[in-house]
């Protein structure tokens, strides 16, 4: 520990200090996050979208089925910095196509098709590999033309290439079973029995409920998404890395470190998870391929291909990576609220922390009327029963 990480009166007060940052991190995505409202507005929508399409009296079109890729089929979106609008993923798959199809005969007969609904006609617009449904001030959805990949043993599949010149590998129902799988794993912690926080009873939240993110994977990919979003605000947009990269990367790590380590508590498995995110890029000095990011579920579909015609990419990566490691462990060295609360803004944008921070301060003031308010070392002033110093309530008439 450094002479710039604060003291703490025991290892229980510093594991109260890091559940509390933790918990506050948890709130910062749910504030990113779509609602429950929203994720079942989203499904309504695109399932209504799938129905319309598999009607179609077209050869080509006829018997398929929609389903949710990316982001929202991990559970790991966060919303735009500068947008409402959430991007909502899908693919459009035909299990019996014509062998000799073309990517380009595919995706014409499914915007056909589209634009047959009025509604959708009005809301369709066209993207170099897929079909684009613009629904005002919620999302939007983009569907992507795909066929069987029966040379893939995990049940992969072809989509279209950006030129839509041929169609090429890829996996996203098993990309989202095998991440579905890595965030089921459950980490150790250390001493977690003997290191608790009952000397603060509910003065400092723990860490919270996994029901809505199920599980530390999502958490740490949702951060590393926002942490991306908000250092390519002040740099080249068009070198940042793409989701699925930062997702494959995160779920390697987290697999790892799960399998091979033990933790103190969440904060440390943040920090070691993030940390060995780069040991899963294959860098090489010869060969047309140079950076390489596999995708496990399906052969031949490499994540960072664009790396390889843009080297800069690569170095943007990298910076990135340094920055988003040194903020987390800011916050791992941070005391007080205050110092945690800049440091979360500076890493993930103002909007969300403000969020967090001003319904923070609106529980802390009902604690403060009800004579619930006490003092945590490294925290600050928490809400809650705990046996450490208590705060008078404030009359604002100079008296107790």
């Amino acid at each position: 520990m450094n002479a710039l990480t604060p003291r703490f009166e025991t290892y229980g007060d510093l594991q109260a200090r890091n559940n509390r940052v933790v918990s506050l991190l948890n709130q910062v995505c749910q504030a990113l996050s779509p609602t429950d409202a929203q994720c079942e507005l989203a499904k309504g929508r695109y399932e209504a979208v799938g129905s319309w399409v598999a009607e179609a009296t077209h050869d080509l079109l006829g018997g398929g089925h929609i389903f949710a890729q990316g982001s929202f089929a991990t559970g790991t979106v966060v919303r735009p910095v500068n947008e409402a609008e959430f991007d909502v993923d899908l693919v459009y798959f035909i299990s019996n196509p014509d062998a000799v199809m073309q990517p380009a005969t595919f995706k014409k007969a499914l915007g056909d098709r589209l634009r047959e609904h009025g509604t959708y006609r009005k809301m369709l617009e066209e993207k170099p590999r897929c079909w684009r449904l613009n629904y005002a001030n919620e999302f939007h959805l983009d569907i992507t033309p795909s066929i069987p990949n029966d040379a893939c043993w995990k049940g992969g599949m072809l989509v279209p290439d950006k030129a839509m010149r041929c169609w090429k590998e890829s996996n996203p129902r098993g990309f989202r079973n095998l991440f579905n799988l890595r965030a089921k794993m459950n980490p150790i912690f250390r001493l977690r029995k003997s290191v608790t926080v009952d000397s603060m009873h509910s003065s400092v939240e723990p860490f919270p409920d996994q029901s809505r993110m199920d599980g530390y994977l999502r958490l740490i990919v949702q951060l590393a998404k926002r942490s991306r979003d908000i250092y390519f605000e002040d740099h080249d947009p068009r070198l940042w890395p793409i989701s699925v990269i930062l997702t494959t990367l995160a779920s390697r790590s987290y697999e790892q470190c799960v399998r091979n380590n033990q933790f103190d508590d969440e904060l440390e498995l943040l920090h070691a998870v993030v940390s060995g995110m780069p040991d899963f890029i294959e860098a090489s000095d010869v060969g047309p391929v140079r950076w390489a990011i596999w995708n496990e579920t399906t052969k031949g579909e490499n994540f960072a291909e664009k790396w390889n015609a843009d080297p800069a990419r690569a170095g943007a990566f990298y910076e990135w990576h340094a920055r988003f490691m040194a903020d987390i462990e800011r916050l791992r060295d941070a005391a007080g609220l205050d110092v945690i609360r800049k440091s979360m803004t500076n890493a993930f944008g103002p909007t969300p922390v403000t969020a967090v921070f001003d319904a923070a301060t609106s529980r802390v003031s009902d604690s403060r009327a009800g004579g619930n308010l006490m003092v945590a070392p490294g925290v600050g002033l928490v809400s809650g029963t705990s046996t450490r110093t208590g705060v008078r309530t404030n009359t604002f008439y100079g008296g107790g």
